[in-house]
Formats: structure tokens, C-alpha cells, sequence
């Protein structure tokens, strides 16, 4: 039995107006136009917990869906905290009617389909790949549909990726996603329809969905008539966090939960929507008012992160969204030091990673740790100049947005391992594991793996390997073989099985294995191997640290970050380089008009970033060399989100290149051939 009290003052306390608006919706449907610093979670969090106690709504019929794990985390931390801040007081077993069903929208559609399996006409033993192992299908099943080995240029498999992606989450026939985005696939369009078309008979004879199959799969159950009311039935109230950057698959999953919009909340804001690359478009935001007519907007404008010039510049800077205009306001004052942006107009690159580095280390001295600190990138790579100069002046530093910690080489063999004994169909995951054996190369792989799948003999398939291999080929399909019916420990059989073949393939195999006994250790603590596996899967951990709890870093260090990583997060101290056109805007934009809207938001997130300074740089020279005739540099222009009136509230200066240049002399060359005739003279 739970006895409660709901105190509505407590769940209110501190919110500004807008916000309790948010909070205290009566019904029907509520889109919150959230502005970048303006509380958007506390808000989100306190709603769910007034419909908990002002309307009655049991928290396990409450749905949060959010896009990244660290969002889903800590929204449900807070959101199911209970008596600890949420409003509630009381005592018993059962809290407010459990805990808020909330993640993801693929950990969500993974936990219904896992629930319902049979339902869905799947094995129980389905096993979900990540978009890499999509990328291996489709390139082993290339060459049978005549996009490999045919002495002309055919696409890859990470374009046939891209393209299949981009059809589902689109909802567009691969004609028309070819024709707008890959036109030089166009002449293997039948070719890309048979390959897809393979490539989900492959998914199902061996028992795998991708992350595509769970929203598509979700999605058809919510539509069907007899299992729709069913799963609408499972929640009263849905909260969507961060819409804008929902896909068509998503959106309508959305509708389809809430017909009515009854008891529906999207937070969002179309300025900030940065993954069109994934297939979101923030025109789904926007028909929010078209699908509901009586949606209701409440705007959160009031920000509670930048000094006063920052928001400025972000003001003058944020794309404009008839009926969806925001004008952020400013909750902190100017500061001692001012806050008015500063661009600095650079000779090349190497002065602009001069000047980063000496604007780091000058606010390092004043008390600012390099880890409140953080450099912006618009690509990977725009880094490389600036973490020589890091590494030379021994700065420490931690880059973000590049390899993710689930896409190394040893993390890989250790979820393939781990899949063969959850669903031993897995051909995939057998290849990977096989070709970790010395001695055993493709063409061998191959061979072993027919008489291991889908229903060999284990037992004599060793006897397939090349007669070097047989030995410890023998002893990973025996340990396999005795934990496959095993539930507890084997995340420890996977480390044990591994431990050899990790020290023989990599030079670097103790931090290899390290990482490996944090993620078996991980493992471990799930309720079984699938449970751990989903979620390594779908929402994976940045590094080892993330496994193991918050780092414990002896030395500071400062941050690097592709611009897209660091939606969500701020630092005192931001640096953007490279805002030039090419750049930022990319160059694979600048012919697209949809493209470059989408840069001109990603200019605006990565401004929203910075609480207290912010620091512009714009090289003027490039190093480019596309042609061995070519000149290495080339012009850099000012970026074009950068107008006349953006640049008036930016401070400004001019960095002197690393040489400089020599004043006027005169004619050197001709005093130089004056001396040199002195010498031959008779």
C-alpha cells in the first residue's frame, strides 16, 4: 500500500512563467518551443511529475521519449527520483504507480518487440546490428547483385548504407532518394532494389533486425488494428523531447500513440534541428499545428546559461521559422570581463591554432580549468593543425565525435562473441569471431562458417579451419558451446574466450583488455547477456569511463568536439575555428538550399554553447592541395552566417601570421647581383 501527498508548490518551486504555463497544461496537445538554455529539461521533468500527482496519471503509463542515452538517463533519474525533489511524500512499495517508462525511441521499440516477439513473428533470440554491421551485409551481399568486381564505379557499401537509410526514415521509394542525393547511383538504381530486398531476407533468416526494423516494426504494430489499442493502451501520457529532430518513421509512431493529442508534450526547437543527415526534418515541428488544430505553444525564451553578448550574437544569428520565432533573453549579467564575442581574423591555420592555444592557456592562468573549456569543430579533421600545436605546448586534451568507443576493433569482438551465444544463427558475428584465429583468413571464415550456420555441427566444424587454427578453433567452440545454455556468467566466458586471441592479434592488448573487463563487468550486472548486448547496441557508451561511473581524471584537459557531439552540453569558454565558407557552411552544402539551412542551425547550436565567453576565428588562408599542380593554400572567406549585423556585435581582431613579413627594402635581388658583379672584375 502507498500513502501520498502530491505538493504542487514543491514541483513549481523556482520555475519562471513560461515555464509553470509548460508544466501546468490542462490537456489536449502542448508543443514547448524551447530556446537553447532555457530549462528545457526541469521543465520536462517537472511536467511528468505534475501529471503524476495533479492529474492522476500513473508514472508507469507515463512515456518519455528522448534521442541519446545521456538525455534519457538523467531525465529518468530525475523524473523517477520520488520523493527526492519530484513533489511526492509518502511511504510504500510502489511509488506514484512504479517508474516512467522512458529512453529512446529505439530502446523503447527494442523493449516492446523483445516483450511481444512472438507477436511480431520473431525468434526470441533476435539480435539487433549496429549501423556498422548493416555497412558488412551489404557489402558481402554486393557482389550478387552486380555492384562489386564489375570494372566500373559502383557505389560502396556505405553508400548502399546511407541510401537504404535514407529510404526508410524518408519514407521515399530509392528512386527518388538516388535522384535528390546520389545521382551518379542512378544508373544502379534496379541494382540497389535487389540489394535491399536481399539484405532484409538475409535480417530475417538469421534472426537480426537493425535499428531501422524496430521504429518500422513499432510503427506497423501501433497501426494494426488489433495490436494498436493494445500497445496506445500501455501509456496515458507521451512527452517527446528534442522533436525537431524526429524522421518520418518517428513523427508517426507519435501520431499514432496520440491520435488525439490528448495527453501529448513535444519540446523542440526548430532553430536547433542538426541531423538531416539521419533523415529528420524539422518540418515534422512544424506540422505539429496541422495535425493537431488545436495545439497549444508555449514559448521558453528566458536563458539561463550565456552572458548578455553571446545572446546577442545568437539572436542575430538564429534562422528565422514563421510561427515558430524565438528571442532569447538573458538571466545573467555582462560579467567582469564583458562578453561580447571576439573574432579573430587569422593569417593560416597554424596562427589560428597558435591563437586557440594561447587564449586557453591565458584563461587557464586567470582560474579557468582547461576542462570548462572547449574547441568546436565542424568536422573531425578541422582539429588536426590545432592538436599539434596542443600536443607541442603539452596540453592535455579529450576529442569527441570521431571513433565511438563500441566502433574499436576489440569492443567489436567482444559483442560478436557475445552474440554467437545469444542467437547462434549470427553468421555475422561468427565471421568477425573466426577471423581472430590466426591462420584463418576470409576464403577459411567462410568455409567454417557453412558448417556452423544456420544448424551445423559445432563439434566437427573446427575440422573446416586450416590445420594451424584447428587447436584453438576447437577451444572457442567448446567454450561457446558449454555457456550457450548457461544465463549466469557468461559475459565472463566471452572475456576468457577472448583473452588469447585479443593478446595474439593486437600489440596493445592490456588496455584492450581493460576495457574489455569494464565492459564484461557491465555486462555482468544486466539481468542477462541480451539485456546487456541491447544496450550496448542501441545506446552505446562514449569510453570504457562511461562504464565504470564519472572518470577520475588526475590532470585537466580540454575539450574537442565535432559541433553535432555537443548538442545538449555548454562550457564557460568556447572556441569555433574555421568559420569560413567550406567550411562552416561545409562545402557539401553550399549547392543545396535544404543543406545549407541545416548548416546555418548548426552555426546557431554551436554559438548557444558558451556561458561566458565566446571566441570566433576565420582563417584566411586554407591548406588545400587537390592537384600536385596546385597551390597549397587557398582563400578563406568569411563565413556567410557571419552578416553585417552579426559582425557589429562581435568584437574584432587581427592575429599576426607566425612569420611576418619584411618591410620594404627596395630591390634586394639587384643589390645582390651588384655584390656578385664585384667578384668579376679582371
Amino acid at each position: 500500500m502507498f500513502i501520498c501527498m502530491f505538493d504542487e508548490n514543491a514541483v513549481l518551486d523556482g520555475l519562471n512563467e513560461q515555464q509553470r504555463q509548460a508544466v501546468t497544461h490542462q490537456g489536449g496537445p502542448l508543443l514547448v518551443l524551447a530556446g537553447a538554455g532555457t530549462g528545457k529539461t526541469r521543465t520536462l521533468v517537472a511536467r511528468a511529475a505534475w501529471l503524476r500527482g495533479a492529474q492522476d496519471v500513473p508514472a508507469s503509463r507515463i512515456l518519455l521519449l528522448t534521442f541519446t542515452r545521456r538525455a534519457a538517463s538523467d531525465m529518468l533519474a530525475r523524473a523517477n527520483a520520488g520523493s527526492e525533489g519530484a513533489g511526492w511524500e509518502g511511504t510504500g512499495s510502489d511509488g506514484a504507480g512504479g517508474k516512467i517508462w522512458g529512453g529512446t525511441f529505439h530502446a523503447i521499440a527494442h523493449k516492446i518487440i523483445r516483450r511481444h516477439a512472438e507477436s511480431f513473428s520473431l525468434s526470441p533470440q533476435f539480435t539487433i546490428l549496429d549501423p556498422g554491421d548493416t555497412t558488412d551485409i551489404l557489402d558481402a551481399l554486393r557482389p550478387d547483385h552486380g555492384l562489386a568486381e564489375t570494372g566500373q564505379r559502383t557505389p560502396r557499401a556505405g553508400a548502399c548504407a546511407d541510401i537504404y537509410t535514407r529510404c526508410v526514415n524518408t519514407g521515399r521509394p530509392v528512386s527518388e532518394v538516388v535522384t535528390a542525393g546520389y545521382p551518379w547511383c542512378a544508373p544502379f538504381t534496379s541494382q540497389l532494389s535487389g540489394l535491399f530486398r536481399a539484405y532484409t531476407e538475409r535480417k530475417r533468416a538469421r534472426h537480426l533486425l537493425d535499428f531501422d526494423d524496430l521504429l518500422l516494426l513499432w510503427q506497423a504494430a501501433l497501426a494494426d488494428p488489433a495490436a494498436g489499442p493494445v500497445l496506445r493502451g500501455m501509456f496515458d501520457a507521451v512527452l517527446v523531447d528534442e522533436y525537431q529532430d524526429v524522421n518520418a518513421v518517428q513523427a508517426s509512431i507519435v501520431r499514432l500513440l496520440q491520435p488525439d493529442g490528448k495527453q501529448l508534450t513535444c519540446v523542440g526547437d526548430d532553430a536547433q534541428a542538426i541531423y538531416g543527415f539521419r533523415g529528420a526534418d524539422p518540418a515534422h515541428l512544424r506540422q505539429l499545428t496541422a495535425d493537431y488544430p488545436g495545439l497549444d505553444i508555449v514559448r521558453l525564451h528566458r536563458n539561463y546559461r550565456s552572458r548578455p553578448g553571446v545572446l546577442d550574437l545568437a539572436n542575430l544569428v538564429r534562422p528565422s521559422a514563421p510561427g515558430l520565432d524565438l528571442t532569447l533573453t538573458g538571466d545573467r549579467g555582462p560579467g567582469d570581463s564583458g562578453s561580447a564575442p571576439l573574432l579573430v581574423r587569422c593569417h593560416d591555420e597554424a596562427t589560428q591554432a597558435r591563437e586557440i592555444c594561447a587564449r586557453v592557456l591565458d584563461a587557464h592562468e586567470d582560474g579557468t580549468a582547461l576542462r570548462d573549456q572547449a574547441v568546436l569543430v565542424r568536422a573531425g579533421h578541422h582539429s588536426d593543425i590545432l592538436e599539434i600545436e596542443l600536443t607541442a605546448r603539452k596540453i592535455p586534451y579529450v576529442k569527441f565525435g570521431g571513433l565511438k568507443f563500441t566502433d574499436t576493433a576489440h569492443v567489436k569482438d567482444f559483442i560478436a562473441t557475445a552474440r554467437i551465444l545469444v542467437n547462434p544463427a549470427d553468421d555475422l558475428a561468427w565471421f568477425r569471431l573466426l577471423r581472430l584465429h590466426e591462420g584463418i583468413g576470409p576464403a577459411h571464415a567462410r568455409r567454417v562458417l557453412a558448417a556452423l550456420v544456420p544448424d551445423g555441427d559445432w563439434a566437427q566444424a573446427a575440422t573446416a579451419a586450416p590445420p594451424r587454427a584447428q587447436r584453438a578453433l576447437a577451444a572457442t567452440i567448446g567454450l561457446l558451446a558449454d555457456a550457450a545454455g548457461q544465463a549466469p556468467g557468461q559475459a565472463e566466458t566471452v572475456l576468457a574466450l577472448l583473452d588469447p586471441l585479443i593478446r595474439g592479434r593486437y600489440p596493445d592488448s592490456a588496455p584492450r583488455l581493460a576495457d574489455l573487463r569494464r565492459l564484461a563487468d557491465a555486462a555482468a550486472a544486466q539481468p542477462s547477456l541480451h539485456d546487456a548486448l541491447a544496450e550496448l547496441t542501441l545506446d552505446p557508451p562514449s569510453s570504457a569511463s562511461d562504464l565504470a561511473g564519472p572518470p577520475r581524471l588526475d590532470e585537466d584537459y580540454l575539450t574537442i568536439s565535432t559541433i553535432h557531439a555537443a548538442k545538449g552540453l555548454e562550457w564557460p569558454i568556447v572556441h569555433l575555428p574555421h568559420l569560413v565558407d567550406g567550411a562552416l557552411p561545409s562545402d557539401m552544402a553550399l549547392g543545396d538550399p535544404d543543406g545549407l539551412a541545416e548548416e546555418h542551425r548548426l552555426f546557431y547550436v554551436a554559438v548557444t554553447r558558451a556561458r561566458d565567453r565566446l571566441y570566433l576565428y576565420a582563417p584566411q588562408r586554407l591548406h588545400i592541395r587537390r592537384r600536385g599542380r596546385d597551390d597549397r593554400h587557398g582563400l578563406g572567406q568569411l563565413t556567410r552566417f557571419l552578416n553585417a549585423e552579426a559582425l557589429a556585435a562581435c568584437d574584432s581582431t587581427t592575429a599576426a601570421p607566425l612569420v611576418p613579413p619584411l618591410p620594404a627594402t627596395g630591390s634586394l635581388a639587384s643589390r645582390v647581383d651588384a655584390a656578385l658583379g664585384s667578384l668579376w672584375d679582371a
